[in-house]
């Protein structure tokens, strides 16, 4: 139940935006001009943030970015590690996943690389209470869709 405090104290949000930006490298430009200016949000205050954020990632790492605009015109934003297709297209060295997943093999990945693609999901927000097996279905789900075949131990 909300306290009185917190009611009067809530600014109400005008929008939710969601963006997917290199870490490291946000500029005002293409991507982000559309996405921030139709709010009046400060593009150099978001992206000063966003690079002292993402400076530990290398460049270059898609990095989600959702931002909550307020009607006063100032935001709050949580950065959330690459997606899983980023991590799994690593791993194998692949450009794209199968065009056909289920009959056509784009690469195979060990167990291990899902486990350790699961601890490094395990940090996000949205993921940190959830328990590791569950993240690692969900890896091998994704590597499934994109026609990674996973297999006990590489040869």
């Amino acid at each position: 139940m909300s306290t009185i405090k917190e009611i009067l104290t809530r600014r109400p949000v005008m929008a939710t935006i969601r963006v997917t930006v290199p870490a490291g490298a946000a500029k005002p430009g293409q991507q982000l001009s559309p996405a921030l200016g139709q709010y009046r949000l400060n593009m150099m205050a978001f992206c000063k943030d966003f690079n002292a954020r993402t400076q530990k990632f290398k460049p270059d790492t898609p990095m989600t970015v959702t931002i909550t605009a307020f009607k006063d015109n100032t935001f709050e934003f949580t950065v959330k590690s690459p997606p899983v297709s980023w991590y799994l297209k690593k791993a194998t060295g692949v450009e794209s996943g199968s065009s056909r997943p289920g009959h056509v093999v784009a690469s195979k990945l060990s167990v291990r690389h899902v486990y350790e693609i699961a601890k490094l999901k395990q940090s996000d927000p949205y993921c940190q209470y959830m328990p590791l097996e569950s993240i690692c279905k969900s890896v091998i789900g994704t590597a499934n869709s994109m026609g990674i075949k996973i297999v006990k131990d590489l040869d």
